[in-house]
């Protein structure tokens, strides 16, 4: 399963399960945001590690700054687009 499947099928599960929602919500008060969030996917049978979920959202981003002005440095700024937890998370918290 690719990251993108992973958090799918999270956000569903979460969307019907307020305990779920409630849990994943609290990560970002936790002393390891990351790992806590990673480690309740797992118990959810969505294995997904700290680095796979930072790297795909690394990658994405960097996809992104490729494609617009040439990829060059004067590329527009995507204020956290290279985050999918938080992106994640705030999508959840509507």
């Amino acid at each position: 399963m690719t990251v993108d499947e992973i958090l799918d099928i999270m956000k569903v599960k979460a969307r019907s399960d307020a305990d779920l929602r409630a849990r994943l919500l609290a990560t970002r008060s936790g002393q390891n945001p990351l790992g806590d969030f990673c480690a309740i996917c797992a118990e959810c049978g969505c294995p997904l590690s700290v680095m796979d979920l930072i790297e795909a959202g690394e990658s994405d981003y960097a996809a992104i700054k490729r494609s617009t002005n040439g990829g060059g440095e004067n590329s527009p700024v995507l204020d956290g687009e290279d985050d999918y937890y938080e992106m994640f998370l705030a999508e959840l918290a509507r």
